[in-house]
């Protein structure tokens, strides 16, 4: 769909769904890890454009099982070839959903931004002639104020 302004509301017991959904998806999938910076680097990466390399490794290791040493674990080998291969498919439409979501925050989130800061020049104006406005003017102020902090070695 292409992007319009987006006039739309996520109740809390949808928020709620959502949050619930992706429990269920946790509990589905256990065996998820969280790695480390180092252990990322340290491992051989098999992204999905190794799939099929992977795949063709097993077939031929299904096709010629004598070539292995009987310490090599064949079976173990398949089971991590269809889980690489299921968590490819699921990790894509999961990407995909991720960006969606960032997407529609980044385009919800700039029309808020843009009506926040139409509202502000409003108030802005407002406080000029409107007793006790001024205060709420110096708090959304706030966003646009600079940092006061002085550069390393100056004085006064």
């Amino acid at each position: 769909m292409p992007y319009q302004n987006l006039d739309a509301q996520l109740s809390e017991a949808e928020v709620q769904a959502v949050k619930a959904a992706f429990d269920t998806i946790r509990e589905k999938l256990p065996f998820l890890v969280s790695l480390t910076p180092a252990e990322r680097r340290s491992l051989f990466k098999a992204g999905p454009d190794s799939l099929s390399f992977v795949q063709n490794s097993l077939q031929a290791a299904q096709n010629n099982p004598g070539v292995l040493p009987g310490n090599f674990d064949q079976q173990g080998f398949g089971r991590d070839v269809a889980l690489c291969a299921a968590l490819t498919d699921v990790g894509t439409q999961a990407a995909q959903l991720a960006a969606q979501i960032e997407d529609t925050r980044l385009a919800v989130g700039s029309e808020a931004m843009r009506q926040a800061t139409e509202a502000y020049t409003y108030f802005k104006t407002a406080a000029k002639t409107t007793p006790g406005m001024r205060p709420v003017v110096e708090q959304l102020a706030e966003r646009f104020k600079k940092s006061k902090a002085k550069p390393a070695g100056s004085t006064g």
